[in-house]
């Protein structure tokens, strides 16, 4: 199955959309991790989309969506929840899932605990929780604060294979797409990671003022039915963090993947079942 782009403005921002499956079908907001995009969701949403209609942003400052002329006010969770709401609005959501990747996840948590609340009937936090590892953020921002150039795609998919290791991608095949959804042209025709670079800056300026985030309070106030998945060996994720999800709030189900870090990829057949299994009870 193909998916449909649509674009639309939220909070006065042009966002992309990935849109599977039928209209008339129950929905599902499949949101991407910091640097990355729609297309991570690609094997998970083709699975899908016979029994829902899943919609795929690229958050702004990614992809295809617009880049923000106020990267400081903007290029935070409180403003991407923001446009998940309003994207639930224009599009008359009235119930909806929720599957969000590290980024998406939080921004899944803020919405299902504040706007959005009663409205997310199953929420999916893909290796993210309300408390994030310093460490992480660190790792992070040591290739995302200086987005490299490459001369041909195959030097930039092996890049993406050193960086993005831990997301266990199941074949080479997972690999190529990675890739070649990932990157935009430089003026001198070298590639480049399709991410506005102050993405990383304002995450540098938070992670340095001590606001990585604390988002207690938040899950706490989540109704909704919540899976935890955590890559058994996250650096994201503490193990103690995701104990405590399972205790509080909404007492998240939990389950760990062997041999993957952070963020499980959700390209596998066993992991697609496990998401489908989830969101269909």
């Amino acid at each position: 199955m193909t998916p449909a782009s649509i674009y639309l403005t939220l909070a006065g921002r042009n966002v992309h959309l990935l849109d599977w499956g039928r209209a008339d079908a129950p929905a599902v907001i499949l949101w991407h991790g910091l640097n990355r995009n729609a297309h991570d969701f690609d094997r998970l949403a083709a699975a899908l989309a016979g029994r829902y209609r899943l919609l795929v942003p690229d958050t702004i400052g990614r992809g295809l969506s617009e880049w923000s002329p106020k990267p400081d006010e903007e290029y935070t969770v409180p403003f991407y929840a923001r446009q998940a709401v309003e994207l639930a609005d224009q599009l008359g959501l009235q119930t909806l899932r929720w599957v969000g990747t590290s980024m998406g996840g939080l921004i899944g948590m803020v919405a299902a605990a504040t706007a959005l609340k009663g409205r997310i009937s199953h929420l999916v936090l893909n290796d993210v929780g309300p408390a994030i590892a310093p460490g992480a953020v660190q790792r992070i921002l040591q290739y995302a604060g200086n987005p490299p150039a490459f001369a041909t795609l195959p030097e930039a998919e092996q890049y993406f294979r050193t960086i993005y290791a831990s997301f266990g991608i199941a074949d080479d095949a997972g690999w190529r797409r990675l890739a070649e959804t990932s990157l935009r042209r430089l003026p001198d025709g070298r590639f480049t990671p399709h991410t506005d670079p102050a993405v990383a800056t304002v995450l540098a300026r938070q992670a340095a003022a001590g606001n990585a985030g604390d988002a207690w309070p938040l899950y706490d106030q989540i109704a909704a039915k919540t899976l935890l998945i955590r890559g058994a060996e996250s650096d994201l994720l503490a193990t103690e963090t995701a104990a405590e999800m399972t205790r509080r709030g909404p007492r998240a189900i939990r389950i760990d993947i062997p041999g993957i870090g952070h963020a499980p990829a959700l390209d596998n057949p066993e992991q697609i079942a496990l998401v489908a299994g989830f969101l269909a009870g």
